[in-house]
Formats: structure tokens, sequence, C-alpha cells
């Protein structure tokens, strides 16, 4: 039996926590091309302006972009295609009933291969923030910052 491999995290999308928050997780599996597989392992991704959306009915990852993989020439793939979400029907009603609710979206925040070797997508199932909640959570990140600073001194 070998030994299970590290989660290696491909790209993350950090302001969708500024931006959003943040009410339910959901590990999603992705299909891809070989080509857009070997981009990711070279770490090649953006889904910062990427979301998920309903399409005929199924999940899909839209605005994603994966670069092309310059050593396939001809057999590339294109860099912002829409790419099928794989999840279990029951949740997939969830989250299009979700979705269909006024203000709540689906936002990948992170792009990795889990312990297989598998691409995994982890969806947020998110709300948008006002501003004066941002300005809440970052007062909030700065008071904490500045009580363990205070509390580091005191303790000398």
């Amino acid at each position: 039996m070998s030994p299970k491999k590290e989660v290696q995290v491909v790209s993350q999308n950090r302001k969708a926590r500024f931006n959003y928050a943040i009410l339910s997780n959901l590990e999603a599996g992705i299909v891809l091309t070989g080509t857009e597989v070997k981009s990711l392992r070279r770490g090649q991704a953006s889904i910062v302006e990427a979301y998920a959306g309903e399409v005929d009915g199924e999940l899909y990852l839209l605005n994603a972009n994966i670069p092309e993989f310059l050593e396939a020439n001809q057999f590339n793939h294109q860099p912002k295609r829409p790419r099928k979400l794989l999840v279990k029907r029951r949740e997939l009603s969830k989250l299009l009933t979700a979705i269909a609710r006024k203000g709540q979206t689906l936002v990948p925040l992170s792009i990795y291969f889990n312990e297989d070797g598998r691409v995994k997508v982890d969806l947020g199932l998110a709300e948008g923030k006002k501003n004066y909640d941002k300005r809440a959570a970052e007062k909030e990140k700065d008071w904490g910052r500045d009580k363990s600073r205070i509390m580091k001194e005191y303790n000398r």
C-alpha cells in the first residue's frame, strides 16, 4: 500500500472571503482535459473572477482561467471555457434552490489536488457583504493584531 500524498493547493480566491459571507462549503469534482490538468500541476490557474452557475440543469464553473499548456500545440484547450462540476444530485438540487434565492451565489474558494491526485474545487455558498460589514471585519482583524502585540509585550 502506497502512502497518501498531501493536498496540493493550486489556486485560492482570497478576495472571496472579504467580499462575501460564506454560509457553507462544498467539495466538488471537476471535468478537465489532459492539458488542463498539466497546467494545474504547474500551479497555473486563476479563479478570482470565477463563479459557479447552472447551465441546462447542471452545475458549471464559469470564467475560471486555466492557461494553455504550451507544449500541447494543436491539442490545447480554451483557457476560459465552462467546466462541468461533479456533485451528487441531492446536493445539486439544494445548491440550485439556494442560488435562486436573492443575493446568494456559488463562489470557488480554491482549486486543489486531493490525496488521491484528483482535482477538486472548494465551493462556498456565499452572500454578498455590504461595505459596512467589510469595514467591521477589517476593524476586527486589526484589533486582533493589536491585541496580540499588546499581550506579547505585557508578558515579557
